[in-house]
């Protein structure tokens, strides 16, 4: 009897010792001031290939129609709910979306789509709530005569028109209450890549937003962007610098995340290294190369395709990452689309100093 005396009295002594250690520890990691920020590239829906290669106006019409139909079969409001659960799983303070798509049909055609409110009400489901502190309204392209069938009628050319405005978005955790955002802006490169089509000159238009905040009452800039795709180097290259010399320059702690269209490892092009060798730290410290880029265009590729490491977390001054994972790498259904997107996320935890 007095031996189990003495086994429930040890018992009670280590459950109370566990509690003092896990509370010591929760408030210790409030002191540490950690953050948690992600990435994540949405995808329009489609490459835009088809029309950008197009060498007649009936060829662009007919790569447009073909454009749209694999944004109707790539499904964004059923890779919504695949991101809203990474989200849901991750529960970051701040995100950084790009391609952020608006997708905006007239006449007897199929729905558009407007990415933000689809996501914005996916989470919302969830019980989550993030407003937008920043967007950046990148490239507006249309509007374009939406061919039969997706148009529901084939004359005359025009009945249907199709729509896209690309954007890349901030948004920030309302359940939050140590953080807070302030002073958000935006703005376009100096720098645009330009493509001559059948219809006239197509731009990309990219840019950046930013916010700056406090975290428990530290202060940090938060800026998140999409560069120009390694096809384009030079002008990426340029954009990358303009990125360094503009939203990126600030005092204090700086958090910069996006799809930078940059290999890790050098192979591509140079901004990556640009960005890192004497201003950035990457989050990404890991043995594993992080691979967030990219699944086909149709989304049905099986085992994953990537194979590139192009979306990141980087830090600067006051601030800098605890550790990073990529997010979103696994497919989320059986059939098609099987990917949320043709990148993975990457989420990071870092620590304001």
């Amino acid at each position: 009897m007095k031996n189990r005396m003495q086994g429930a009295r040890r018992a009670r002594i280590g459950l109370i010792a566990l509690v003092v250690i896990a509370v010591s520890s929760m408030a210790q990691a409030k002191d540490k001031r950690d953050m948690v920020v992600m990435t994540q590239n949405l995808y329009l829906g489609s490459s835009l290939n088809a029309a950008l290669g197009a060498t007649t106006p009936q060829e662009f019409i007919i790569a447009v129609a073909t454009i749209y139909g694999t944004v109707l079969f790539t499904d964004f409001p059923a890779r919504a709910e695949a991101i809203a659960d990474q989200i849901e799983a991750e529960r970051p303070d701040l995100i950084g979306l790009q391609e952020v798509s608006l997708w905006t049909t007239t006449g007897p055609a199929p729905p558009g789509f407007d990415f933000l409110a689809i996501l914005q009400q996916a989470l919302d489901d969830r019980g989550l709530s993030y407003s937008v502190a920043a967007v950046s309204d990148n490239a507006s392209i249309g509007p374009v005569p939406l061919a039969y069938p997706l148009c529901a009628v084939p004359e005359p050319l025009g009945a249907c028109l199709v729509l896209l405005q690309d954007r890349d978005v901030i948004l920030v955790n309302d359940d939050n209450p140590d953080l807070s955002v302030f002073n958000s802006q935006s703005g376009r490169y100096v720098a645009q890549a330009e493509v001559p089509t059948p219809v006239g000159v197509l731009s990309f238009d990219r840019g950046w937003a930013s916010v700056d905040g406090t975290f428990e009452g530290k202060k940090f800039r938060f800026v998140n962007t999409h560069l120009e795709v390694e096809g384009n180097a030079d002008v990426q290259e340029d954009q990358g610098r303009e990125f360094l010399a503009g939203p990126a320059k600030a005092s204090g702690a700086v958090i910069a995340v996006g799809d930078f269209n940059s290999a890790a490892d050098g192979s591509t092009t140079t901004t990556y290294a640009d960005l890192t060798k004497s201003y950035f730290d990457d989050a990404w410290s890991s043995d594993d190369p992080g691979y967030t880029c990219c699944q086909n265009s149709t989304l049905t590729n099986f085992p994953s395709g990537l194979g590139s490491a192009i979306d990141f977390v980087f830090t600067h001054g006051a601030s800098g990452a605890l550790g990073a994972d990529v997010i979103g790498d696994a497919p989320f259904q059986m059939a098609p689309p099987l990917w949320p997107s043709d990148h993975a996320g990457v989420a990071a935890t870092v620590r304001i100093h």
